[in-house]
Parts: C-alpha cells; structure tokens; sequence
C-alpha cells in the first residue's frame, strides 16, 4: 500500500489491517452505544449496531469508480492483490481494533453498560467498507471461520466478478446496482471495464441461482441522475429474483463531496415514492423503512426469518 494512501485513511479513523484490509467504526456502533440510534441492517434484518465490526478485505482495489463513492479515487490500487493474508489474521485484527477503537466509552456516563459489555463479543462482519471485497482469493475461507464462531457476514458486492460471486456463501450478499440500463451505468460507475455491464447482469444470474440464500438488490438513488426509469429497475430485480431490495438515498459524504453536491441527496419521502414506483413494477412490496437512513425494503413478501436472532 502506498505510504500517501496509508496515510490519507489512518487521517480517517481506518486500521489498516496486513497487505489489503482495512477496519474502521460505523458510525452506528457509537450512536447505539449512547442509545441514539441504530444501522438500519438492526430494523431490516436484526444485526444489532453496537456489535457488527465494518470492514474491507480489499481496501480501494476496485474496477470501478462511482461517482457517488465515498473513498479517494487517487489511489485507486487496481483489481488484483498480488500478496494476500490469512483470514484468521484478517478477522483477529479486524475484532482487536474495534475493541480498542470503542474502549474510550468506558469512560462515558452516558453510554449504555450492557450494550458495551455485550460489544466485546461482536457477531456480525460487514464486509464492505472501501473496494470490492470479492477480490480477496480466500473470501469464501473467510465465511466460512465466521460460521464456525457464530458470526455472521454480510457481503456488499458490485457485481463486476461473477466467477468470484459464486464462489461464496455469506448470512447476505448484496449486489450494488444504481443505473437502470447500460449508458447510465458506465457514466456513474466511470468503470475500467469495458464489459461492465454484461457482467453486472452475469451477477444477477448468479444471485438467482442462489436460490436458499438471503440475497439482496442494493439500489442506491442519485437525485437528478438515476431516479428515472423504474420500470428497468424492476426488470434487474426480475433478473436476480433476491430475497431483499434495499431502496436507498446517495448520502453525500467523504469524496463524493467533490463530485456530486447536497442536492443530489434525496429526501426519504422522495425515496419512498421512487421504491414504490419499482414495485409496481417488479411484483414487490413495501415492507419496512428506517426514515433516518433514507432506506425502503421491498420484498415479494415477509418472511418469518427476516430478523435474524443470535
């Protein structure tokens, strides 16, 4: 890793974690701490805040670079990691950091005691953060060590590796979609791919063929840019046939900031009324919704293991 670029994230909070892995607190976890608020991944899906570590096996090694991304496009790193580590050392590193990150808390009148105590055991990996953490070789390897510790993963793809998607079998995978036809995917996405596109849709195919797992369509919303065309949208969602779609506002933070201003950020209601355009269309419903976050769940119907418990 280039020593500016090690520099810029250690400036941002991140733990640069080996050669490739990065941690860094959510916001989340420090709200739910001080009982503020919580990820909408709590409301959805059951993940409680004060007790997920965010993080990346693969920290701005990406083919793409969307406009609406939140890392340092200067350093991008490319799409292959030559020297890799070990997932043991990937999620004890991961764990430790977070642990010393929140330790400042015992210190806090305000936070909540049990919700600390309970944060030194974390349960849940969401592996995303910074990059396209699929490009990571021993991803699956991964998984499958958080199985064995009772921990659950959560995978936020952007679908440019399908070989690489079917390989893996996280507690969710997440593909990022946010154009509803090809032209507007290159723009935002300014890929280095030339087929992009087709192996978006490749992904979708892989998504459905994974028919028992929690699979979920991240659609992230871009106002005055994206929010056209819903109908195509529910055509992808056909496509890929997941469990969850998440209808969700760009949020105008990090980098994107100089790409993109505060009014392409869309209000919750803007959202709302966008998702359920979609779900005219795509045989899906509105099912939850975290105003806070500006985020909707569609799904074809609810389902008793949607809150997941641990």
């Amino acid at each position: 890793m280039e020593k500016a670029l090690k520099a810029l994230l250690e400036k941002q909070h991140y733990k640069i974690i080996g050669e490739h892995s990065a941690q860094k607190v959510c916001e989340y976890v420090k709200k739910s701490l001080l009982d503020r608020d919580f990820c909408y991944k709590q409301k959805f899906y059951g993940i409680q805040s004060h007790r997920c570590v965010q993080m990346t096996t693969a920290v701005n090694f990406c083919p793409n670079e969307c406009i609406f991304c939140w890392r340092a496009m200067d350093f991008n790193q490319g799409i292959k990691i030559k020297k890799f580590d070990s997932p043991e050392k990937i999620i004890e590193e991961s764990i430790k950091s977070q642990l010393k990150k929140i330790n400042g808390f015992w210190g806090n009148e305000n936070v909540n005691r049990k919700k600390l105590e309970e944060a030194q055991k974390p349960l849940h990996f969401a592996i995303s953060l910074s990059g396209e953490p699929t490009l990571y070789p021993k991803l699956q390897e991964m998984i499958e060590i958080l199985n064995k510790k009772k921990m659950s993963s959560f995978v936020v793809s952007n679908g440019m590796f399908p070989e690489k998607l079917k390989k893996i079998n996280p507690t969710q995978m997440y593909i990022s979609v946010f154009a509803p036809n090809e032209e507007l995917y290159k723009r935002i996405s300014r890929t280095r791919l030339k087929d992009a596109w087709k192996r978006l849709m490749k992904s979708l195919e892989v998504m459905k063929e994974k028919r028992n797992a929690r699979t979920t369509l991240r659609i992230t919303l871009i106002k005055n840019m994206n929010m056209i065309e819903p109908e195509n949208y529910a055509k992808i969602i056909k496509k890929a046939n997941p469990v969850f779609v998440e209808v969700k506002a760009y949020m105008w933070i990090g980098f994107s900031q100089q790409r993109l201003g505060i009014e392409n950020m869309p209000l919750h209601n803007e959202v709302k009324d966008f998702a359920l355009e979609i779900a005219k269309h795509s045989g899906y419903r509105l099912i939850d919704e975290k105003k806070e976050s500006r985020v909707i769940l569609l799904m074809k119907k609810d389902l008793k293991g949607r809150i997941m418990h641990f």
